[in-house]
């Protein structure tokens, strides 16, 4: 006989704590995981000589390749696959992009090199699947509770993922375990979330005919959406927060390896250093009022990550490095959540697609990271190739946050686009 007070699966997606804690867990596996697991591994397949570090490149790039074509890929599905869109809801779309995740990454551990571009490639549109599915089914089901405010604890999942995976990896390296044993480890790991995840994540997010509960959005006719220079805009600015960053969470653990003496172990803390700043962020970013104007904080955000890209560059010490991890890992997530935030605002009927688009946009600054930054180490060595880099992503991180100045100056008011 069952206990009355023992919660069911129907009772845990009805507390707002456990939706946001399927919600985090879930984006630990699809980022922490699915995405960032590669960046404290890569050393330790250089240094197994499995892959080059032109390789290397090729599978960071894959893997951004599929995120960008998952994220196109959920922005289409509910204009062009409306009635198949609205049996697959979000909460299946994400439950299969995080199975995916977990075999996906336990196949990495396997000694079948041709086989990794098409692993890493799937594994980045399962990760768009999961982070798109996640955040609309979190977002929205914690309104339907009456706590819509608890969204942003969500995005502290990327850094408690990267956060865990980098600490393990500190301790692989140290008891000198090869990459496949990483890669095995880490599918356990996102299978073992899954578990936590499992019970909470099912359903619609909004049931219909049931009432919301009290402090619940009211249902109104969405607003009119923003002007179209409006959305190209944002869009384009938050494309670039995607190149600015991403060459350093994808070389991090590398260039610091390359600048520090040798045999130091700071190189293998400042992955996990970079995770916990970035649940930290994204705990903080859960405190702004939503009257602020979304886009001076993410003016805020590029700002202190250019910041961050510039501290290891200017101060190539651990001192220096750990200080740019935790200026990169604090807006790491809330560029995201406010971006999400910002997208919605700007066309309100057609948030989801919108969101993914954006998303997409963001995906194709990621692509072009690696690439440039194997390019310029190509043509200058390793040192002055990295800082080219480097040089770029700051640069395009403060071109963004120039072009969110502009349309805060231009639009003024947050409701008028």
């Amino acid at each position: 006989m069952y206990s009355a007070n023992v919660d069911t699966p129907s009772a845990l997606r009805d507390q707002p704590r456990a939706v946001v804690l399927a919600g985090l867990l879930s984006l630990a596996v699809a980022m922490g995981v699915g995405r960032f697991a590669f960046t404290p591994l890569l050393p330790m397949m250089l240094a197994d000589g499995v892959v080059n570090l032109a390789g290397g490149s090729w599978l960071a790039t894959v893997n951004y390749i599929g995120y960008l074509l998952g994220a196109l890929a959920c922005m289409a599905l509910p204009w062009v696959a409306a009635a198949w869109y609205a049996r697959w809801h979000p909460a299946r779309l994400a439950r299969v992009g995080l199975v995916a995740t977990v075999v996906l990454t336990l196949a990495m551990a396997l000694p079948l090199a041709d086989t990794w571009p098409a692993l890493r490639f799937a594994a980045g549109v399962a990760s768009a699947f999961v982070l798109l599915n996640v955040a609309s089914w979190c977002m929205v089901r914690l309104t339907v509770l009456g706590q819509p405010a608890l969204g942003a604890l969500i995005f502290c999942g990327p850094g408690v993922g990267i956060a865990l995976t980098g600490f393990m990896t500190s301790a692989m390296v140290a008891l000198h375990w090869r990459a496949a044993s990483g890669w095995a480890a880490f599918g356990v790991l996102a299978l073992l979330l899954c578990v936590l995840v499992w019970p909470v994540l099912q359903g619609r997010a909004a049931e219909p005919g049931r009432a919301a509960a009290p402090g619940a959005a009211a249902h109104a006719p969405a607003p009119p959406p923003a002007s179209a220079l409006a959305r190209a805009l944002h869009a384009l600015a938050y494309g670039l927060a995607g190149l600015g960053y991403i060459i350093t969470a994808t070389f991090l653990p590398v260039i610091a390896r390359g600048a520090l003496p040798a045999g130091s172990a700071w190189p293998d803390l400042f992955w996990p250093i970079f995770g916990v700043a970035v649940a930290v962020g994204a705990a903080l970013s859960s405190r702004a009022s939503a009257a602020w104007d979304r886009r001076w904080l993410l003016v805020g955000c590029y700002v202190l990550q250019a910041l961050g890209i510039a501290a290891g560059l200017w101060w190539p010490t651990p001192a220096g490095f750990a200080l740019g991890s935790v200026l990169l890992g604090l807006p790491f997530t809330a560029i995201t959540f406010f971006g999400l935030q910002e997208a919605r605002r700007l066309w309100p009927a057609s948030a989801d697609s919108f969101a993914s688009l954006v998303t997409a946009m963001y995906g194709l600054g990621q692509i072009a990271g690696p690439p440039v930054a194997a390019a310029l180490v190509a043509a200058g060595g390793e040192a002055a190739g990295f800082s080219r880099a480097l040089s770029v992503a700051a640069g395009a991180l403060v071109l963004g946050a120039g072009i969110y100045v502009g349309a805060a100056v231009r639009w003024r008011s947050p409701a008028a686009g």
